[in-house]
């Protein structure tokens, strides 16, 4: 597990009481909105410490698998043509 420097968690510090006030914006500018969920609330924070060059681990990449390649399918076969309904009644009786 990574340590952080003193500076870094009371950076973590200031943001999670600013979480919990509700106070803390997600985004440039706080345009993103107010955080919900308080991991991304020591996301941000440790983004900030980041910036001001305090020690602070790198980002964590996704631990997802990549996508598979779809392979290609083979079309299915078109069905026949549906053939016309019937004439209906009242057709038919305009018609005699």
């Amino acid at each position: 597990m990574p340590k952080y420097s003193k500076a870094t968690q009371n950076v973590v510090e200031e943001d999670m009481h600013r979480f919990k006030k509700g106070t803390l914006k997600s985004g440039p500018g706080g345009k993103g909105g107010t955080v919900k969920n308080p991991k991304q609330a020591v996301a941000i924070a440790l983004s900030e410490a980041r910036e001001k060059g305090m020690k602070a681990p790198e980002k964590a990449t996704s631990k997802r698998a990549a996508p598979k390649r779809a392979t290609a399918k083979k079309a299915a076969p078109k069905k026949a043509a549906a053939k016309r309904a019937a004439p209906k009644k009242a057709a038919r009786r305009m018609a005699k």
